[in-house]
């Protein structure tokens, strides 16, 4: 009987944040140990559960260990890390020998004292397996990978899709090149290529649409056996930021090489095509001021996304929304325990003085000081992701706030507004509104594209502002697009 060994861990580490990430921060998203976390698979731990359905499938033992995920802030508490990081290693070394191990990591997760966490991780599974173990890692797109990630695995798979609608389906992907390893069918080998480009890349829309399909579509075909597009987190500030190709060949090094550059810089050529289009705060509440229909106009705040580190309680757009005397209309999620705390307390129908967001710093804004009625309530709620294998993200205790027409709904639990359920939690139906804020970068789209007449990404201050060019810079190359024009071209 074969045996392999999984774990989880990871965060999104945004270097610029001020925000730690400490141990509480994992206990209140996901921290789990020997998959107990039961049959209503959280997010994070999704991949461990696709890895253990398979693998029993097969007739294999799973040693399953530690599942720790963090919602993305700051930098991790070094004690934190480590103390994690000795988990894993100890429950490896109880479990050997073992035949493969599957790792569900981030990418850019960042520790106190380790630039490169997951990197250092890796080097330590590797050290204990030895070279001949297949071992296999899964990432978020929006890693920045290193020359010590590539080195200390067998394969290498990220999502292809943001917003991130195919985790599961990427972690199946994973087990078959591990398994297949594991059975002598396959000797899988990694190529990369540095697309020295740095940005923001969604699949929803063209030309990156067809590139990812055009990407799937070389796998399984003359001995290609996965194709990777690392996107890149411009908010880590690390010696590896930046996006790349990943290709993982059959036994081939040179094959996997040529195709990752051939398509990194075909990647680089689209450039400018596949970055988003940003609206300016003022244009965008023109727009809804005269919006009429039958379907929401949805306004992305984008820079306030919690999936990219932000408080979440920035009010730049909510207080535009609010002096342009908008009617109709609905924001979520502020991050905001104290203003969830009050209205439970008072209860639906409760109206009283509260003062929501602006809580965090210069770019949370000015606290909003309302006369407000409370109009939803919800307990211990979560909101799901996903369109294919949908998951539950915790987003704690939340509260409705309504003023001048406006819901402003809040959580206790920090997370990004990943579902219409955000709003139908505390009994405000966002199909019926004109206008609707959702605080999140782009992992929104799959479930509020459908009841939209429109989007607009808007960019106002915040901790993951996509302007690049602002953000202070100590340890990522600037030899990259867009600080350069053109940083392939001959010095």
């Amino acid at each position: 009987m074969k045996k392999i060994f999984t774990a989880t861990l990871g965060t999104e580490s945004n270097t610029f944040s001020a925000l730690p990430t400490g141990l509480r921060l994992f206990q209140e998203t996901c921290l789990f140990r020997g998959g107990n976390y039961g049959a209503d698979v959280p997010l994070f731990a999704a991949p461990l559960a696709a890895w253990r359905e398979m693998a029993e499938a097969r007739g294999w033992q799973v040693v399953e260990s530690l599942c720790a995920f963090a919602q993305p802030a700051g930098p991790t508490v070094r004690a934190v890390y480590e103390q994690f990081r000795a988990e894993i290693l100890a429950d490896l070394r109880a479990a050997m020998p073992v035949d493969g191990v599957l790792l569900s990591l981030h990418g850019a997760m960042v520790a106190d004292g380790y630039d490169d966490a997951e990197g250092d991780l890796l080097e330590h599974v590797r050290g204990i397996v030895g070279p001949n173990v297949p071992v296999g890692a899964e990432f978020d797109l929006h890693a920045n990978v290193s020359r010590r990630k590539l080195t200390s695995v067998t394969a290498l798979v990220l999502f292809k899709e943001y917003p991130h609608i195919d985790v599961r389906d990427r972690a199946k992907e994973l087990f078959v090149i591990v398994a297949d390893a594991i059975e002598g069918r396959t000797r899988p080998v990694v190529g990369w290529f540095d697309c020295r480009t740095v940005g923001l890349f969604h699949t929803t829309r063209q030309p990156m649409r067809g590139f990812v399909d055009r990407c799937a579509a070389l796998e399984g075909r003359d001995g290609v056996l996965s194709v990777s597009i690392v996107h890149g987190f411009p908010w880590g500030d690390v010696a590896d930021m930046g996006s790349k190709i990943i290709v993982v060949a059959d036994g081939d090094q040179a094959k996997a090489t040529r195709l990752a550059e051939a398509l990194g810089r075909d990647f680089f050529r689209m450039r400018k095509e596949t970055q988003p289009p940003y609206t300016a705060l003022d244009r965008a509440i023109a727009r809804a001021a005269a919006h009429r229909g039958p379907k929401p106009l949805v306004i992305a705040d984008v820079a306030d996304n919690a999936g990219g580190g932000a408080a979440s309680d920035s009010t730049f757009i909510a207080k535009a929304v609010l002096d342009a005397g908008l009617r109709n209309a609905a924001i979520a999620i502020f991050w905001d325990p104290m203003a969830v705390r009050l209205a439970h307390e008072a209860g639906i129908g409760a109206t009283l003085d509260v003062r929501i967001g602006g809580k965090l710093g210069p770019a949370s804004g000015p606290p909003l000081d309302l006369h407000a009625t409370v109009v939803g309530l919800a307990k211990n709620a979560s909101i799901p992701f996903g369109t294919r294998d949908v998951t539950l993200a915790p987003a704690g205790d939340m509260a409705a706030w309504e003023v001048d027409g406006i819901a402003i709904v809040c959580g206790s639990v920090r997370t990004q507004c990943f579902s219409t359920a955000a709003f139908a939690n505390v009994g405000i139906d966002p199909a019926t509104r004109a206008v609707l804020v959702v605080k999140s970068m782009q992992h929104f789209h799959a479930s509020f594209a459908p009841i939209a007449a429109d989007i607009l990404y808007v960019a106002v201050p915040g901790a993951v502002t996509p302007d690049v060019a602002m953000l202070p810079y100590r340890k990522a190359s600037k030899h990259q697009w867009p600080f350069v024009e053109d940083p392939f071209a001959p010095a």
